[in-house]
C-alpha cells in the first residue's frame, strides 16, 4: 500500500505530524505548573485544544473540498508550527493557552489527510489505505515521548522547540511532495466562512438518530465511554506520575513521563500486530472488546493502589493491552451494525463522541486531582470503563441497506 507515492507522502506528513504532537505531550502538565498551573487549569488548556479542534474540524474540511487538500493542510501546518512557537517562547500561562488555542483552531491535519486518501484510493482500497493512519498515530506514540525525554536534558523550552521543527518539516514535505487529486483540481470553488459553517460542529441529529438504534446504541456508548476514561487518563497522568511516583528519590519529570509513554506506545504497537488478531479468531470481535473494556478498567483502577514503579507498569501494561483491544474491535463491532452505506455516517458520529470525550474529560480529571485526590482520578478512569463493559453488545443482524 505505502508503495503508492501519494499515500507515503501523506502517511509521512501524518507521522510526522504525531510525532510533534506526542512531543509536547509527556512534558506539558510540568511545563504549565512552572507558570503556576492548578491541576485544574492544566486540565482547562488541554480542552481548550480540544474544544477549538471539535469548532474548527468541519470548517477546515469544507474549505478543503472547496479550496483544494493541499493550501489547506499548510495553512493548518503552519498554525500548529506557530503554536508550538509561542509554547517554546512563553513566558507566563496565558501564553501557554494561547499556543494550545492556536494549535486547535488551525488542527484540521489528519481530517484533511483522511478526505486526500479518500481522493486517491478506490472504495474497495480505503480500510487499508486508512489504516496507516492508525500505525502512523502508533509509531508517533512509540517515538515522541522518547524523544521528548531526551529533549528535556536540553531544557524546559527544548520539546517545543522540537516539535516546532517537526511541524516546519511538514510543512516543506506538504509543499515538496504532497498533489492534489486531478478531480480535486477539477472541483475548487470559492468558499465563504459563516456561522452556517461553524454550526456543523453543532449538528448533533445524526448522533441521536443513531442513539435510537438499539443495535447501535450500546457500542456508542461503549465507544464514548472509552474515549473518556482514556483522555482522563492521558491528559493528567503526569500529574499523577509527579505526585506518587519517584525515580532515583526524584519525583517522576517530563523524561520519567516521556519513556512510561514510550513504553505504552511500543506496548499498543505489539498488541494491533500480534494480540489482537490471535483474541479475534478464537473470540471473536465482541468477546475482544469485552476482553478490552475489562483489562483496561482493571489498569486504571490499580493506579488507584500504585505506590511504586514497578506497579505503575502492571497498572500501564494492562490499560495499553486493553486499549489496543477496544478501539478496533468496537470500531469493526460499529462497522457491522449499519448497512455499507452508512459507514461513514457511522464513524462520523464516532468521532464526534470522541472529540467531545476529550473536552470533557481534562476538565475532569483536573478537578478530582486538584481538589478531591488521586485515587479518585484512577476510579473515574477506571469505573468509566468497567461501566461500558456492562453494556450488552448488540444482537442484533447488521442492516443491508
Amino acid at each position: 500500500m505505502l508503495r503508492s507515492r501519494p499515500l507515503l507522502a501523506i502517511f509521512f506528513i501524518v507521522f510526522v505530524d504525531i510525532l510533534a504532537f506526542t512531543l509536547v505531550l509527556p512534558y506539558l502538565p510540568f511545563y504549565a505548573e512552572q507558570f503556576g498551573a492548578t491541576p485544574t487549569q492544566v486540565g482547562l488548556i488541554l480542552t481548550s485544544f480540544s474544544f477549538c479542534q471539535f469548532l474548527a474540524g468541519p470548517v477546515l474540511g469544507r474549505m478543503s473540498d472547496s479550496m483544494g487538500r493541499k493550501p489547506v493542510l499548510i495553512l493548518s501546518q503552519i498554525g500548529t508550527c506557530v503554536g508550538f512557537v509561542i509554547l517554546a517562547l512563553s513566558n507566563s500561562l496565558w501564553m501557554v493557552y494561547l499556543a494550545r488555542i492556536m494549535d486547535g483552531i488551525t488542527a484540521g491535519n489528519i481530517t484533511v489527510a483522511q478526505a486526500a486518501i479518500s481522493d486517491i484510493t478506490k472504495p474497495q482500497e480505503r480500510a487499508k489505505a486508512f489504516s496507516l493512519i492508525g500505525v502512523s498515530f502508533g509509531l508517533g506514540f512509540f517515538v515522541g515521548p522518547a524523544i521528548s525525554a531526551l529533549l528535556s536534558h536540553f531544557g524546559n523550552q527544548a520539546p517545543a522547540w522540537g516539535a516546532a521543527a517537526l511541524s516546519f518539516l511538514s510543512i516543506l514535505s506538504t509543499i515538496a511532495f504532497f498533489q492534489d487529486s486531478k478531480q480535486m483540481h477539477e472541483e475548487k470553488k470559492p468558499f465563504k466562512i459563516g456561522l452556517g459553517e461553524l454550526s456543523h460542529a453543532f449538528d448533533f441529529k445524526p448522533l441521536f438518530s443513531y442513539l435510537r438504534q438499539i443495535e447501535v446504541r450500546p457500542l456508542l456508548l461503549q465507544f464514548f465511554f472509552f474515549n473518556l476514561s482514556f483522555s482522563a487518563h492521558i491528559s493528567c497522568f503526569a500529574l499523577f506520575a509527579e505526585r506518587r511516583l519517584t525515580w532515583n528519590g526524584t519525583p517522576f519529570g517530563p523524561k520519567e513521563v516521556g519513556y512510561l509513554y514510550a513504553y505504552l506506545g511500543l506496548l499498543g504497537i505489539g498488541v494491533r500486530s500480534w494480540i489482537i488478531s490471535a483474541l479475534i479468531n478464537r473470540f471473536g470481535e465482541k468477546g475482544t472488546s469485552r476482553i478490552g473494556f475489562l483489562a483496561q478498567g482493571l489498569g486504571f483502577t490499580t493506579y488507584a493502589f500504585v505506590q511504586t514503579v514497578p506497579m505503575a507498569l502492571v497498572a500501564s501494561t494492562l490499560s495499553s493491552i486493553g486499549s489496543g483491544l477496544i478501539r478496533p474491535s468496537v470500531s469493526a463491532l460499529m462497522s457491522h451494525a449499519v448497512g455499507p452505506k452508512e459507514q461513514g455516517a457511522i464513524f462520523g458520529v464516532g468521532q464526534s463522541l470522541a472529540s467531545m470525550a476529550s473536552i470533557f474529560a481534562p476538565i475532569i480529571a483536573g478537578l478530582l486531582i486538584g481538589h478531591v485526590s488521586l485515587e479518585a482520578w484512577a476510579l473515574f478512569a477506571g469505573g468509566t470503563m468497567l461501566m461500558a463493559f456492562l453494556f450488552r453488545s448488540p444482537t442484533a443482524t447488521p442492516s443491508k441497506a
